[in-house]
């Protein structure tokens, strides 16, 4: 079953007024709800070098795993921990690719990504990230965070040095303490959330809650709900407004309608006998 019409989506990426090329990279799979963000890191260029691998290892291995997948006869508890390790395998691929790739090219040396994911499925979503770059959710009218930085602020706040204000003020924001390409092996944080009709996602890059507070994202989301791609807009007009030190990428998906798995020829068989 195709996602295209169930969620929607917009994607854009912008290099800000500071940077001279653009590190970040995205990418979408309408038909199988699956958007992928990442932020590169390392050496001139090189950092472009591993978001892309990240994007189109993480599109490409998504897509052929749930093919193969959807041909099996699954029951939905165990096809919706398949799509949470089929998302998680995608990140250890191109975290493998990253890494081999910075120890075998001079110029690549050094080179790593952050990277978050979502995979809508069965009125569900998987949630992947590694490194600082951020997914948040607005459902009716609440706007939260949903992934924690993978940064040395972060866990000074979580071991209580920081509150969660002096953190936002802080201008040491940007050490990751893990990355695709760093080590040869990485660890994915999962999460999966129930994805209801009206939800909105947003995925971005640092470049955004870096220059704009999460109340004016959250206020731009709400006040252009009606146009995604107007809020898109917006949003990346706000942090090269505030600045602009960093490229900026922003994914918003909207929930239109709920979207629950076709139950396989096998599962009709069980719940005759029933």
């Amino acid at each position: 079953m195709s996602l295209r019409n169930k969620i929607t989506s917009v994607q854009l990426t912008d290099v800000g007024r500071v940077r001279e090329h653009n590190e970040d990279a995205i990418g979408t799979n309408p038909d199988l709800g699956l958007l992928v963000l990442a932020d590169g890191m390392g050496g001139y260029n090189a950092g472009e070098v591993a978001s892309g691998i990240a994007v189109r290892t993480t599109l490409e291995f998504v897509s052929s795993a749930c093919e193969h997948a959807d041909r099996a006869a699954l029951d939905p508890g165990t096809r919706m921990m398949r799509q949470s390790i089929i998302l998680r395998d995608a990140i250890a691929r191109a975290n493998k690719i990253i890494h081999q790739t910075a120890k075998s090219q001079r110029q690549c040396e050094g080179m790593g990504t952050t990277i978050v994911a979502l995979l809508f499925h069965d009125n569900r979503v998987s949630i992947a990230h590694v490194g600082d770059s951020r997914i948040y959710r607005l459902r009716r009218g609440r706007f939260e965070q949903i992934t924690m930085d993978h940064s040395l602020l972060q866990e000074l706040v979580d071991r209580g040095y920081y509150s969660q204000q002096e953190a936002a003020r802080s201008t040491n924001r940007n050490y990751v303490t893990r990355a695709l390409g760093v080590e040869s092996s990485v660890e994915v944080e999962l999460q999966e959330d129930h994805a209801l009709p009206g939800d909105v996602y947003l995925m971005c890059s640092d470049g955004l809650p870096d220059m704009v507070e999460d109340e004016d994202i959250h206020l731009t989301i709400s006040t252009f709900n009606a146009s995604l791609d107007l809020a898109g807009q917006q949003l990346i007009q706000l942090s090269n407004d505030h600045g602009g030190k960093d490229n900026v990428s922003v994914i918003l998906a909207q929930v239109l309608e709920p979207f629950p798995a076709r139950s396989g020829l096998l599962t009709r068989v069980k719940g005759i006998f029933r």
